[in-house]
């Protein structure tokens, strides 16, 4: 059996050590766009909150992202007048986009981001970020729909967020609570894996985001939240719902075609140092059961249709053996690529011929059957005889299942499914922060380091550093104003012309 430990996974979470240095351990941002009243009180509110009960080190980013009002010159006096507040300008709309650029950027081991309407209580916070700083958690959520959860708002945002979480649980099988409340968290170390992966620049980004990384196994935290609506919020519902069932659609045709790369974000198969020695972790075993048990019911309908059409002109047996040829190829296809996870064409016509043999036994169960049948009537009914058939396919369907898991389809290093790998770059840098003006984000945080406490003083002093860079945000020349008018798109989406968000 292939263990989780393979090339191209993440490696096992780490609590981050306390110590002191100047790189801040948590970044939050606050993606904007047209908000010069809200603004202000909201960064200073925030300021005050992560001051007064946060212990580490902080930083507040401003990702204003394409404003036509005063909001830029809003973000650059709190920048000026707050040492831990930073500004940060895309010329493209899209919250997604912002999140991506910013994050992708930024040398916090902690990202998280919240509204600027501040509808969520910001003592949820501290219990947000905690389980990604002692290596817990991979993602944390905010969520408005747990039990223990308080929350005000209108009829008709409510009855829009537990449809739209429903359409979730039905179509992706998504397990989180709350897709799209906006207060969450990842450590940096996964977000630099799973964004490039993420496609959607909008307000679908978290929603995409959150169920990669659920169906690549990271683990996600949910906090309930205190949350009161906010009455003067510019969110289009009937556009934004509309983009996102067509992202619910993308990610759901890309996840049933296996277009996804989800081993470049799993994690080994226990944190503990002594459980990364284990060998032979069966993985797998449930989700290979369900989609075998899916393809299998499509396979047998489609058998029976094709013996139905093949018994008008054919005896029952010569009927039987070619819908079970044609359906057993496409069966072996199906589960081959839907069940077992292998892409690419490499032993296509070896599972295929190993396919046949699988086919040669179920032939032999279900003639033999059939035959049984003869002998025991000279004419049996068309009912009794497709009976008789779904009766052999059945215990076919379990012996099929073991020889396709430990003969065709083994799950070994190299043969189950190809390794994927993390695709980065690792330059040396030693960038710094400048006075005034907008800061270079190229100072990545060194897992193995000490998690800072909050300094006295300014908290970005000179350091030498290792600096990760990433395609997603990627900057031209260290700076952050080139970092977004240089940015070669990652997705065809980043380019696209008058998004409305």
């Amino acid at each position: 059996m292939r263990t989780d430990s393979s090339p191209g996974t993440l490696p096992a979470r780490e609590h981050l050590p306390a110590g002191n240095a100047g790189t801040p351990v948590l970044d939050v941002v606050i993606p904007v766009y047209n908000e010069e009243k809200d603004l202000g009180p909201c960064v200073r509110r925030l300021h005050g909150h992560l001051k007064r009960t946060f212990p580490y080190a902080y930083r507040i980013t401003i990702a204003d992202n394409a404003s036509t009002d005063t909001t830029p010159q809003v973000a650059e006096q709190l920048e000026a007048e707050i040492a831990e507040v930073k500004s940060f300008r895309l010329e493209q709309k899209g919250r997604g986009r912002a999140l991506r650029t910013v994050w992708s950027a930024s040398d916090a081991p902690i990202l998280a981001y919240m509204d600027v309407d501040l509808s969520t209580d910001l003592n949820a916070l501290l219990p947000l970020v905690a389980p990604l700083i002692s290596g817990h958690s991979d993602l944390a959520i905010g969520s408005r729909l747990a039990r223990s959860s308080r929350v005000v708002r209108g009829a008709k945002r409510e009855f829009i967020s537990r449809s739209y979480n429903l359409i979730l649980r039905g179509s992706l099988q998504a397990r989180f609570s709350d897709a799209q409340c906006g207060f969450k968290a990842i450590r940096r170390d996964v977000a630099q894996v799973l964004l490039p992966m993420v496609e959607d620049t909008g307000w679908f980004f978290d929603t995409e985001m959150l169920v990669i990384a659920e169906r690549a196994g990271l683990r996600i935290h949910e906090v309930p939240v205190d949350w009161v609506d906010d009455p003067n919020s510019t969110v289009h519902i009937v556009k934004t719902a509309t983009e996102d069932l067509k992202g619910v659609w993308r990610v759901g045709k890309a996840l049933a075609t296996g277009s996804l790369p989800l081993d470049r974000v799993a994690r080994p198969f226990g944190d503990d140092p002594r459980d990364r020695d284990i060998q032979d972790v069966p993985k797998g075993l449930a989700r290979q059961l369900v989609g075998f048990c899916v393809v299998g019911g499509l396979s047998t309908l489609f058998y029976l249709v094709l013996y139905s059409l093949f018994r008008e002109f054919s005896g029952s047996q010569v009927a039987n053996a070619l819908a079970l040829l044609v359906s057993a190829v496409a069966n072996t296809a199906a589960n081959r690529r839907l069940t077992f996870g292998v892409r690419g064409r490499g032993g296509a016509v070896r599972h295929q011929a190993q396919g046949l043999v699988v086919f040669g036994i179920g032939l032999a169960l279900t003639s033999g059957s059939l035959a049984a049948l003869n002998a025991a009537s000279s004419d049996p009914a068309h009912s009794t005889e497709l009976a008789v058939l779904v009766a052999a396919n059945l215990a076919a369907t379990v012996l099929r299942f073991l020889l396709f898991r430990a003969w065709v389809f083994p799950d070994r290093d190299g043969t189950g499914r190809p390794e994927s790998t993390v695709v980065a770059q690792h330059n040396p840098s030693s960038p710094t922060y400048p006075a005034g003006g907008h800061q270079p984000y190229q100072q990545p945080h060194q897992p193995q380091g000490p998690l800072p406490q909050r300094p006295a003083h300014p908290p970005y002093p000179q350091s030498g550093t290792t600096t990760t860079q990433f395609r997603a945000g990627e900057a031209a020349d260290g700076t952050w104003r080139d970092a977004t008018m240089q940015l070669q798109p990652v997705r065809p989406h980043d380019t696209e012309p008058g998004d409305p968000r």
